[in-house]
């Protein structure tokens, strides 16, 4: 009797042809800028002599993540989420390229072309999030979102490259390297797998959801009053900065920096929800702009988890702004500020997010923000310990004595903490926020979702330098743990959302 024909071996799908490849590449692309923004320029800007306060003061302008809500309908609408992608990334490489050509030569035309640079990051970040919702299933979010942070982080911490090739080369080596990255981001961007058919009916038009606003004018007012919140922030450094006298006897008073934002913010949150479930307003549901807001506004608890999504990650982001010119201020070079987070950051970044992206897998969402938002909120303690331990310098003597090699695993040690532990909390918080959101609108939802996220990130930036100026970097540092723990109160309404999403 003839033996049966050997079982074919299965053949091997190309790595182009995977949806985790894709979702590596475009998060690269998503993070790239976020590093530029965190790491390269309050570098080169505190070796320039720019103090603490003006480059917290920087950070005011990624409050363009904050707002990218307003315009990320017109990337639903439109769809072709590549093309927004690819040309997002060849604007960033413009604006590096600028910076290259102009060297330490630095002006007024510095903070529109930043400003430039953010928005570009922010249209980056609608057009990739939503492509990627709508390309994976929810049984791949686990894995999936271990991808997203480890590249995404691979992203940042390419900015350590080019702090490297600018203490080798001089700074416009480094933005014209970076301006290289972006155009091969551009170009990679537009070979990424075509997007799906849109999910559910096509949204009705502008015209038709105008129409309905007139009816309902509330929508407008509250719209107003959360967007008033979400900027308030820049009011205070504006005024000082244009010297309106009358702002800035009160810009530094309690109320007008906390009361004021949060109360407006709030307060058109809670007319956003009086609207969303008045009898008319179902018929926003189709809209292009509203009808993203009354959906997630009609869920029951979303103003809990809201402010869930706002101070999360707060603790992380009061301290990230400051990290780098503390590492400036102990004596460390560019070159070895971007060797340590390129050789211990990056692997360690993957690690985090590919091992938190399993255990929300194994052990479900809210167990994940539970246990891995603990573990993020222990770097802070590691980089309160270092600075603690560790002098800081005076320029002169930085570039004579060094920092000493204990001195210098201290701060390595801070930093690998803080890699890791960084991707572990992400994973979870990431997995929510997927898990929360609509395909049919998955652009403008998440990033309605993400705004929130960036608008703490971006006050708390600002606060930092002033945080970190009048208390110093060890009991600011400290204090940004306690950040962490206001976020775990909101959990049981958080919980109650996702047993809700995960009924049928």
């Amino acid at each position: 009797m003839t033996a049966p024909p050997a079982a074919l071996a299965p053949v091997p799908v190309p790595a182009y042809r995977r949806k985790l490849f894709w979702v590596a590449l475009l998060y690269f692309s998503e993070g790239l800028p976020l590093g530029v923004f965190y790491d390269i320029f309050p570098v080169h800007f505190r070796q320039q002599g720019m103090n603490l306060a003006d480059i917290g003061l920087l950070s005011l302008l990624g409050l363009a993540w904050t707002v990218k809500f307003l315009w990320a309908p017109v990337v639903d609408w439109a769809r072709h989420h590549r093309r927004w992608v690819a040309a997002a990334n060849v604007g960033m490489a413009g604006v590096m390229i600028a910076f290259a050509l102009a060297g330490t030569a630095l002006g007024p035309w510095v903070w529109l072309a930043i400003g430039a640079f953010t928005v570009l990051s922010a249209t980056n970040d609608i057009a990739t999030d939503g492509y990627t919702i709508e390309l994976l299933d929810q049984r791949e979010y686990g894995l999936a979102n271990g991808f997203r942070i480890g590249f995404y982080r691979a992203g940042m911490l390419t900015a350590g490259v080019l702090l490297m090739v600018s203490g080798w080369l001089g700074w416009s080596a480094a933005y014209a390297f970076g301006a290289a990255a972006f155009v091969f981001n551009a170009c990679m961007a537009l070979f990424a797998p075509l997007e799906k058919p849109r999910t559910g009916p096509p949204p009705s038009s502008v015209a038709s959801e105008l129409k309905l606003l007139r009816q309902q004018p509330m929508f407008l007012v509250a719209l107003g009053l959360v967007l008033l919140g979400l900027l308030w922030p820049a009011l205070g450094p504006l005024a000082r900065s244009f010297e309106w006298g009358a702002v800035q006897e009160v810009a530094g008073t309690w109320w007008f920096r906390g009361l004021l934002p949060v109360g407006l913010m709030f307060l058109g949150a809670g007319l956003l929800v009086n609207a969303a479930r008045g009898p008319q307003a179902l018929a926003l549901r189709d809209g292009p702009v509203f009808g993203a807001w009354v959906e997630l506004l009609l869920r029951p608890g979303m103003l809990a988890v809201l402010l869930f999504v706002l101070t999360f990650k707060l603790g992380d982001a009061a301290m990230g702004f400051m990290v780098k010119p503390f590492w400036v201020d102990a004596g460390f070079t560019a070159g070895q500020i971007g060797f340590v987070s390129v050789n211990i950051g990056l692997a360690l970044s993957i690690a985090g997010g590919l091992i938190g992206g399993w255990y929300v897998d194994k052990r479900g969402i809210y167990r994940g923000l539970w246990v891995l938002g603990l573990w993020q909120a222990l770097s802070n303690l590691g980089y309160a310990g270092a600075a603690h331990w560790v002098p800081l310098l005076t320029p002169g003597a930085a570039a004579t004595i060094g920092v000493e090699p204990v001195h210098q695993a201290i701060v390595y040690a801070a930093s690998a903490l803080e890699s890791f532990t960084g991707g572990l909390g992400t994973g979870a918080f990431l997995a929510f926020l997927m898990g929360i959101t609509s395909k049919a609108r998955a652009t403008t939802e998440y990033a309605i979702l993400s705004s929130i996220f960036a608008f703490s990130r971006a006050v708390a930036g600002w606060a930092g330098g002033i945080g970190a100026q009048e208390l110093g970097y060890a009991v600011y540092f400290f204090l940004t743990f306690w950040l962490a723990f206001p976020a775990y109160l909101l959990l049981p309404q958080v919980r109650r959302m996702l047993e809700r999403e995960a009924t049928p």
